[in-house]
């Protein structure tokens, strides 16, 4: 895994992970990425440092760099807060997603709150018909492992 620094064209910075360098390259050539805070198009990666240890023992422990999961940022924070609402508070439906909710929407299957995962052209036909969905800014936990 790599973690690149990005900046959209409106100015807007932010990490993201990627399972590596030319997955990030393969990602950027087919124009599979947005900014995380206004989903510009328009992404690069911004000059990084790299992070180098020392073996000096760390003063405190609020020196140390902040722990893998751990939020940054006011929006990593939200998007985090985000994340465990849907999860607690929706039923993941996996690749069901598109079929679960037009037959919500149909009335076959009584409406609840559901996530998962859709082909693009099932959602975009989701939206034609008048189904409202929305893609999410995270990939689910189910299939992130």
């Amino acid at each position: 895994m790599i973690r690149y620094a990005l900046s959209c064209a409106d100015g807007h910075t932010f990490d993201s992970w990627f399972a590596s360098a030319d997955a990030y390259d393969s990602l950027a050539a087919a124009g599979h990425l947005s900014c995380a805070i206004c989903g510009s198009p328009d992404v690069s990666k911004r000059l990084m440092a790299p992070a180098v240890g020392t073996e000096a023992p760390r003063e405190s422990a609020a020196d140390a760099p902040p722990r893998l999961g751990t939020p940054r940022s006011e929006m990593e924070a939200a998007l985090a807060e985000l994340r465990r609402k849907v999860e607690t508070q929706s039923d993941y439906v996996g690749l069901s997603f598109a079929a679960e909710a037009r037959a919500m929407h149909d009335g076959i299957k009584p409406r609840r709150p559901i996530y998962g995962e859709a082909k693009l052209e099932d959602a975009r036909s989701l939206l034609e018909d008048g189904i409202p969905v929305a893609p999410l800014p995270f990939r689910p936990k189910a299939k992130s492992n």
